[in-house]
C-alpha cells in the first residue's frame, strides 16, 4: 500500500515539473487570454516555436487550432514577454507541431 502511494506520488511530481515535454501539441480548442491565474504563459514568435497555431471559428478540436473565447475555455493562456512555457507562432495554415 505504501509502495503504491509511493509510486503515484512520484509520478505525480514528474508529470508536473515537465510541461514542455510534448511542445505544447495539447494546446487547442478554446482559448481564454488572461492577465493573471493562468494554466500557461506563451510567447510569440517568428521562428523557433513549440506550436503553430491558427485562429478559427469553428472546427477548433485539433491541434494547432484555437478558438479565441470569453468563457467555456479549455485553457488560460497568458502572453509574456520572457518565462514563457511554450513560443508560439500565429499561422495562416500549417499549424501544429513538428
Amino acid at each position: 500500500m505504501i509502495m503504491k502511494g509511493v509510486f503515484f506520488s512520484f509520478l505525480l511530481i514528474f508529470s508536473l515539473s515537465c510541461p514542455e515535454e510534448n511542445g505544447g501539441c495539447h494546446l487547442y480548442g478554446k482559448i481564454k487570454f488572461v492577465e493573471y491565474g493562468e494554466d500557461y504563459k506563451v510567447k510569440f514568435v517568428n521562428y523557433g516555436e513549440d506550436l503553430r497555431i491558427k485562429y478559427v471559428s469553428y472546427g477548433e478540436g485539433k491541434v494547432g487550432k484555437w478558438k479565441v473565447v470569453e468563457y467555456g475555455e479549455d485553457y488560460k493562456i497568458k502572453i509574456v514577454k520572457y518565462g514563457e512555457d511554450y513560443k508560439v507562432k500565429d499561422v495562416w495554415y500549417g499549424q501544429g507541431c513538428d
